[in-house]
């Protein structure tokens, strides 16, 4: 029997991205050996974002990389997947030699034929021939076995006039709620499953002609291999009564918010096509505070966007001292050709961008210090993730805490006490940093 191909897979980009590489890679693992070693891939995947230009200078950055093993390495075929190709195949193909074939986003179906393709000495372009179906509910989880996230939607109806997402993922779609749970009870034990979307709070309008959010928290909730349950990306004009009852009722629901603001001026706001104001807002962010007092809230937001005046800034600057989020990235705003915002007027210069950016990322460090220092000489329920080798310590999260994206807690134990990562234990906190806890378990 012939050995199989080495494959190997490197996925860039959000977490929506990994989901799909993972449902790539279930798809895979009957044809080929998977490896996490890339030097030793015969062939190797790159999952791209296209998002903004540095996203997919990245990718063709670590295309590059790659294409390097073909002749130092085990390396035979190259393969491009994801936004880069879907919306820049036509420059791609013909300039970008080094690949050998090129799926989207909606065309992993198409993989295995792909790859034949290649090994007959062709270079393939199958961007747009599957049939929008990522894959089926099985995946290879590529994160901590502990958690895992749960694409339930994807493309996007927002229309915000930056962003190139509707261009590359199409329209919104809801996944079948029957499908989401299935998926969900093959992942195995997980203590913390985070539902993802472009928009998680649009979901099921689409599917079901009403938001099915709620409803469909409540069927995962259910699981009994499912210990909590994180939501990412929820639309301030999409979160209503009814979801923040959830939220606050159901013990199986981290209270904890991601709601991508991206400004608090409502002249920028209504350029941007978002559809909320300065008052609505801050409106939201306190209603939330006042019915649940312990929720912690992340947000992003956009500076330097085209005709954003002084007054402009220091409204966004006032607003995050009023909101006091748990935790916030602030990014500088990036000219998307294809997007409405590419040919406004009064674009701002680079420097004048990043030197707002970093005043915003100060104020937002102080009320990360005052939050974090409140923690200290009490206790905290962690959820450990694993061992930190540098700092010679255990590594967890507490629940104002999402992988990746927020700070960390740091903590020892005694020799009585076994820490296992995926487990929760209590940690008193002994000192806090700007971004981090550190403690021990009690």
């Amino acid at each position: 029997m012939q050995n199989k191909k080495k494959l190997g897979i490197i996925s860039l980009g959000c977490d929506k991205n990994r989901v799909d590489s993972e449902k790539l890679l279930a798809l895979a693992q009957s044809e080929y050996e998977i490896t996490a070693d890339i030097e030793k891939a015969q062939i190797i995947v790159v999952n791209t974002c296209a998002f903004l230009e540095s996203a997919r200078k990245e990718a063709i950055e670590t295309a590059l990389e790659c294409s390097e093993y073909k002749s130092s390495g085990a390396l035979e075929k190259l393969i491009l997947t994801g936004c880069l190709p879907q919306r820049f195949i036509d420059e791609l193909f013909d300039e970008f030699t080094e690949v050998d074939g090129f799926l989207g986003t909606y065309d992993y179906e198409l993989f295995t034929q792909t790859i034949n393709e290649c090994y007959k000495g062709k270079r393939v372009n199958n961007v747009g021939k599957g049939s929008k179906k990522v894959g089926g509910i099985c995946r290879m989880i590529t994160t901590p076995l502990h958690y895992a996230y749960l694409k339930i939607a994807d493309g996007c109806n927002n229309r915000c006039t930056y962003c190139l997402i509707p261009s590359i993922r199409g329209a919104y779609f809801s996944e079948p709620i029957e499908k989401l749970v299935e998926e969900a009870q093959n992942l195995g034990d997980v203590s913390e499953l985070i539902l993802v979307a472009q928009d998680v709070t649009r979901y099921g309008i689409d599917l079901y002609e009403e938001k099915c959010l709620v409803k469909l928290i409540r069927e995962l909730s259910k699981l009994e291999n499912v210990s909590s349950i994180r939501l990412l990306y929820c639309y301030p004009d999409m979160i209503d009564d009814e979801l923040i009852n959830e939220l606050k009722n159901n013990d199986k629901l981290i209270k904890y918010l991601d709601i991508p603001l991206q400004h608090a001026s409502s002249s920028v706001l209504k350029r941007m096509n978002r559809r909320g104001t300065n008052e609505s807002y801050l409106n939201l962010v306190l209603k939330l505070k006042q019915e649940i007092p312990s929720i912690a809230l992340r947000s992003t937001f956009i500076a330097g966007f085209p005709g954003e005046t002084q007054e402009d800034f220091e409204t966004l600057k006032d607003f995050i001292l009023k909101a006091k989020l748990t935790n916030a990235g602030f990014f500088a705003y990036s000219k998307e050709e294809g997007t409405p915002a590419y040919k406004l007027p009064n674009q701002i210069e680079n420097k004048l961008k990043n030197s707002r950016v970093k005043e915003l990322y100060s104020l937002q460090k102080q009320i990360s210090k005052e939050f974090l220092a409140s923690f200290k000489g009490k206790t905290l329920e962690i959820v450990c993730d694993g061992i930190d080798y540098d700092k010679g310590c255990f590594v967890g999260r507490a629940y104002f805490q999402a992988p990746d994206i927020d700070g960390k807690i740091y903590f020892t134990s005694t020799d009585d006490i076994v820490v296992n990562q995926g487990e929760v234990y209590t940690v008193k906190i002994t000192k806090a940093t700007n971004y981090d806890l550190y403690g021990r378990v009690v």
